[in-house]
């Protein structure tokens, strides 16, 4: 960890919260760590602990103001987010993270976060009831949607004198995500993903459709995640309700057909293809042309198979599949693997609360064509597709392409 610290600008930003004075842990062990640690702080904080305590650990000065005549980042308020390798806000209160999340930038740290392109970390420590408030939850959706890292809050002993969930995650865990962070190679650059998300619908009528649960979260994270790691990403994406990634070419479709001619086209200068959408299976052999009224108490549908958009790539790119199961995981996503000629497949229980349709988090296992299984604990759909992504970039360089 020390080695990855070593000589980076860290933000360290503070705010309003009982947890501040955790901050001087945090500050200590980066620069023990040897990074360059540039503490700011708004009003709030400094009610709670000493700027001078963090000059004092940080041999730096502390920026509380954005006026500031003797601070050598008071001239131009963006110095700070230009300097920053990375920006970590802890703790974070559930007011300034309503700030970042509408863009509101009224003090120094709020400007710094706004100006920089720096990535960004935040830990938030609040009582529960201020969490688990929906505004709150909103918020931090969406900056964990705009690539921002959220650490915590961890469950535990508060100030208010309660315990619940609300508490400053500990220095170790806050320092190790700093280092992961920072960590993140450009293992792709140069490479062209394509990666497909959300769930087909096939139209019954002009009014209804089939389709399936499929959020799109899964397709989306990966795609943000090849983004991220310096990819040129082509995402294609079937009906959902999330916001567009930014810097990723998005095409939307919405049926099975659509998809697979928007897949061809998107493969013939790919290095690989990630099939993370949900197929629907059947489609009406017909769609009726007007809305099917209720003229009797059952409707009978014919339906017919949809294309088999996987088993019908062609080309020398890389192909990973998704196996959605509810019994036999492993024996059937290996099946699967085979019979569409892929090189790696990614399963998971869809029963599973915490890992079904629509959650945040999902429990995978990996396989791939040799055979090799992975387990991989409960992670958040981002972690998810890192990890997955990780085994992409391995086999991108197995296969020499």
């Amino acid at each position: 960890m020390t080695t990855i610290l070593a000589n980076k600008t860290v933000i360290l930003g503070i705010t309003g919260s009982v947890a501040a004075y955790k901050a001087a842990d945090i500050a200590s062990k980066l620069t023990q760590a040897g990074a360059k640690v540039e503490v700011v702080m708004t009003e709030a904080a400094t009610k709670f602990i000493a700027p001078l305590t963090l000059r004092s650990i940080t041999g730096r000065p502390v920026v509380t103001d954005m006026f500031e005549l003797a601070s050598e980042f008071s001239i131009e308020h963006v110095a700070l987010a230009e300097a920053a390798d990375i920006v970590v806000i802890a703790p974070a209160t559930a007011c300034v993270i309503a700030k970042l999340a509408s863009g509101i930038s009224d003090d120094e740290l709020t400007c710094t976060v706004l100006a920089t392109e720096a990535p960004v970390i935040v830990a938030p420590a609040m009582h529960t009831s201020m969490l688990q408030n929906p505004i709150t939850q909103q918020n931090l959706t969406k900056l964990k949607a705009r690539g921002f890292t959220i650490v915590g809050p961890e469950y535990g002993w508060l100030a208010s004198g309660e315990v619940g969930l609300g508490r400053l995650s500990e220095t170790d865990k806050i320092i190790d995500t700093i280092g992961q962070v920072l960590s993140r190679r450009k293992d792709l650059a140069g490479r062209r993903i394509v990666v497909t998300a959300g769930g087909t619908q096939e139209p019954i009528d002009p009014a209804r459709h089939i389709g399936n649960r499929s959020s799109g979260k899964m397709g989306y994270a990966l795609a943000e995640a090849a983004r991220d790691r310096g990819a040129e990403v082509k995402l294609i994406a079937a009906p959902t309700l999330l916001p567009e990634p930014a810097s990723v070419e998005i095409a939307h479709v919405r049926t099975t057909a659509e998809m697979k001619k928007a897949v061809a086209r998107a493969v013939a200068k790919a290095d690989a293809l990630i099939m993370a959408a949900a197929v629907t299976d059947y489609q009406p052999k017909s769609a009726a042309k007007t809305k099917l009224k209720k003229k009797s108490p059952a409707l009978t549908l014919e339906l017919v198979r949809t294309p088999d958009i996987l088993s019908e790539v062609k080309g020398n790119l890389l192909k990973v599949g998704f196996a959605a199961e509810s019994e036999n995981i492993v024996a059937n996503a290996k099946q699967k693997l085979k019979g569409k000629k892929l090189d790696l497949i990614v399963a998971n229980d869809i029963t599973d609360a915490s890992s079904g349709f629509g959650t945040d988090t999902n429990k995978v296992t990996l396989i791939d064509k040799q055979g090799k299984v992975e387990d991989l604990p409960l992670l958040t759909k981002r972690e998810v597709a890192e990890r997955i992504l990780d085994k992409v970039v391995g086999l991108l360089s197995e296969k020499g392409n």
